[in-house]
């Protein structure tokens, strides 16, 4: 537990705590300090905008994350990115993919992405459809939510079991998997916007195909839609607010800790980290929801190049630096 996290927890019972009546001028000068405070990291700030996922939002308030395109993230990424040689080369060669969402102001996101409508094979970073469509089917009560069910969708996400990933698909089937993807609620496979999720292959060596219509890809993404995923996720829209909270559950503690997740263990060990990844060969996608007292992001990244691994590892660093960037203008 840091020290900035204690800290903000006194000051939110000096805030809160019994017999504090919150109509009390002083409670609301106090009250009016903390969420005014612009310094973007002191303890005041983090005690107003540190709320739990999933966040809860109205309707109303609720707005999509293409709305929230900014100009000034994308320069501050593009010129972190782009400084380096070799990532250029990928860049321009469609070869890397790289979503972001900054979620520091959460009322306020910012979005940009390079190559982020470019759907590439994914490997196993497409579970995340996967557990989308078991969801949706148990709210349905289309499938039951048994304890055999729940291990194999948890052994699918935190350790990326291609067996139990399998058995979640048979269950399921293709056409229920493609019917989520495509449905007006979640919009996450869309031809006309480049693609999206998709699974159309069970995690196996055997059994029919369903590959999907643009590039005939199995296990497809591109980083605008896993960004809105993610996005939905974490303000509780997708299927219900306990639905994603049961699925923040579900990708919180990655069982595995490479790619991002070696990187952030390092620079943030005491974070929250909400991620599904993937790896076949040359192509390597990883994909992370960052949140605690200093960092509260979304990060994603599709890359084609046999050193992909180390590349993930080491994006982390640029693209926390375009965020400081972006939050110091």
């Amino acid at each position: 537990m840091s020290y900035k996290f204690l800290a903000v927890l006194l000051l939110g019972i000096l805030v809160s705590g019994p017999g504090c009546n919150p109509k009390d001028k002083s409670h609301s000068v106090l009250k009016s300090t903390v969420e005014n405070d612009s310094t973007g990291m002191g303890i005041e700030n983090a005690f107003a905008q540190i709320p739990e996922l999933p966040i809860k939002i109205s309707d109303e308030s609720f707005r999509p994350l293409r709305d929230f395109r900014s100009s000034d993230l994308q320069k501050a990424l593009e010129a972190e990115i782009k400084s380096d040689p070799n990532l250029s080369k990928l860049i321009s060669n469609r070869k890397l993919c790289i979503g972001l969402v900054d979620l520091t102001d959460w009322e306020t996101p910012a979005y940009a992405s390079i190559n982020g409508r470019e759907m590439m094979y994914a490997a196993s970073l497409p579970k995340i459809a996967v557990l989308l469509a078991a969801e949706d089917a148990i709210h349905k009560e289309e499938l039951e939510e048994t304890e055999s069910l729940k291990s194999d969708m948890h052994a699918m996400i935190r350790y990326s079991d291609n067996q139990a990933t399998t058995r979640v698909i048979d269950l399921l089937g293709y056409e229920k998997i493609e019917r989520v993807m495509r449905d007006a609620k979640n919009e996450f496979y869309q031809e006309e916007e480049g693609g999206g999720l998709w699974v159309g292959k069970r995690y196996s060596k055997s059994g029919k195909t369903n590959r999907e219509p643009l590039k005939n890809l199995s296990h497809a993404a591109n980083a605008y839609q896993v960004c809105r995923f993610y996005y939905r996720l974490a303000f509780g829209r997708l299927i219900s607010f306990d639905r994603s909270r049961d699925m923040l559950e579900i990708l919180e503690e990655p069982g595995i800790k490479h790619k991002f997740v070696h990187t952030l263990l390092k620079l943030a060990p005491e974070a929250s980290l909400y991620r599904k990844s993937g790896s076949w060969q040359s192509w390597h996608a990883d994909s992370v929801l960052v949140w605690d007292d200093d960092r509260r992001y979304i990060l994603v990244a599709l890359i084609e190049d046999s050193s992909g691994e180390q590349i993930a590892q080491g994006l982390v660093v640029p693209v926390e630096r375009a965020l400081n960037s972006f939050k110091s203008r």
